[in-house]
């Protein structure tokens, strides 16, 4: 679809870094491009340079204005975009406006969402396509802006890209409406973002919004809630980490097969479990769901063997920092919500773990009743670690419990790398030697650091002050 924007005036809310690549190619397509945010981010000079025009915070929206494309992390509820809504005027994600600025013939969009393994999973799939000579980049909720990529050409002139791996959050697909991947997996579907949804049915249907479309739809089995969505696609694929069925992709004799595309009935063999070099049966779920994404473009097994055997993982991502007197140090910042913190902790026999930061509205008694058994001791820090002590004393009641006041407290003049350092040390005074210090948090970082890998940097350079 290709969409005219030459003398049309948009509105780009939230100038991020998908609201600013949305703007420069706004901006190269002829639009009018106003530009809104709470406060003015270095981006805007460049863009104000190339024609924009900065209106600062705003409430309304100006008078002549016929789209608005939105930061995702901007919630509906936002007085500019009720506005819009009010008046009838279009409100757009950017993974949206790059959907309908795709040039011909497009690559196919390959597409994942889930509460969590959705980087891992767009990572790994990228790296089987380019393994098997496709022209492949991830894009969306990580890697580069969709905005980019689609618009991107060759020497030639051609599309730069025939294939994109495409990470989608929930946030995004809310505002995407004609968005519809060739192929689309839905990992897993659990507590997380109520507080921007506004409840739980709204941010599963948010989530299902990226089966529009597809022809090939994933999710993991073992998920009700993703499975029962993807059920009614043309050609629903699960995977799981038992012997597979026909339709699935899993795991015999300690061989990821795939029985949902192969020619034989009994399934072709992709490679050895053991030769992936991320751990955890998360990661063999979330190789699963890549290959059966792969498999739905039409790359072969050997381009998947070489794919997922080379994949290494991204930082923060269950990465061992240190060993330190006998104890392992693990960083898992990326576990900003209990599901990821679950499946973080279950990979670990003992464990003190580091948890903590905002909840976002979600429940972590199911997480801490599961995981009990293994905590050798636990550290708390951030907004909502009340909330979690309350839970470790209802659940763990034996599990010794230390809380750390974190930067955001008042009257606390600590830094955030003050507060990791005094969490890493007193995890380090609960381990013993064959325990590992997780740092798992089930909760998002902002309240204490700017981001989950600021958080990750401090944790693992306290771990090396130790050492």
């Amino acid at each position: 679809m290709n969409v005219q924007l030459s003398g049309r005036t948009v509105l780009v809310a939230g100038l991020g870094v998908s609201g600013a690549a949305a703007a420069r190619v706004l901006l190269e397509r002829g639009a009018r491009v106003l530009l809104a945010d709470a406060a003015r981010p270095s981006a805007v000079d460049a863009l104000l340079e190339s024609g924009a025009e900065w209106l600062g915070p705003l409430a309304e929206v100006p008078a002549d204005v016929e789209l608005v494309v939105t930061s995702p992390g901007w919630r509906p509820d936002a007085p500019l975009l009720v506005d819009a809504a009010r008046r009838g005027i279009e409100v757009l994600g950017e993974p949206e406006l790059a959907w309908r600025l795709r040039a011909e013939p497009a690559a196919p969009w390959l597409a994942v969402t889930g509460t969590n393994g959705k980087t891992t999973t767009v990572t790994m799939l990228e790296a089987i396509l380019l393994a098997g000579g496709r022209r492949a980049v991830a894009a969306g909720n990580v890697g580069r802006p969709l905005v980019e990529v689609v618009t991107e050409t060759g020497a030639d002139g051609a599309p730069a890209y025939d294939a994109v791996a495409v990470e989608l959050s929930s946030f995004q697909l809310h505002w995407s409406s004609t968005l519809a991947p060739q192929a689309a997996a839905v990992l897993n579907i659990a507590d997380d973002h109520t507080d921007w949804h506004g409840s739980f049915a709204a941010y599963r249907d948010a989530k299902a919004r990226i089966l529009r479309g597809a022809e090939v739809a994933v999710a993991d089995a073992s998920d009700e809630v993703a499975a029962a969505l993807v059920a009614g696609a043309p050609r629903p694929v699960t995977v799981t980490l038992g012997e597979p069925a026909p339709g699935q992709l899993g795991v015999r004799d300690g061989a990821l097969v795939d029985r949902a595309f192969a020619d034989d009935p009994a399934g072709e063999v992709l490679l050895e479990a053991g030769a992936l070099q991320v751990s955890g049966p998360h990661n063999t779920v979330n190789a699963l769901a890549a290959a059966a994404l792969a498999r739905a473009a039409g790359i072969p097994a050997t381009a998947i063997a070489a794919g997922l055997a080379g994949f290494r993982g991204g930082a923060h991502r269950n990465v061992l920092v240190a060993t330190v007197d006998g104890v392992d140090y693990v960083d898992d910042s990326k576990a900003t919500n209990p599901h990821a913190a679950g499946a973080s902790l279950a990979a670990y026999p003992r464990v003190v773990w580091i948890a903590g930061g905002l909840l976002k509205g979600a429940d972590v008694d199911p997480l801490v009743e599961a995981v009990a058994p293994r905590l050798a001791g636990v550290v708390l820090l951030g907004r909502d670690r009340a909330q979690l002590a309350a839970s470790l004393a209802r659940h763990a009641p034996s599990v010794p419990v230390v809380e750390v006041p974190s930067g955001d407290d008042e009257g606390m003049g600590t830094t955030a790398e003050q507060t990791m350092r005094q969490v890493v040390t007193e995890a380090a005074r609960l381990a013993r030697p064959g325990d590992t210090v997780l740092m798992a948090p089930a909760a998002a970082s902002m309240d204490v650091f700017t981001d989950y890998a600021h958080r990750g940097r401090a944790f693992a350079d306290a771990v090396r002050e130790l050492g």
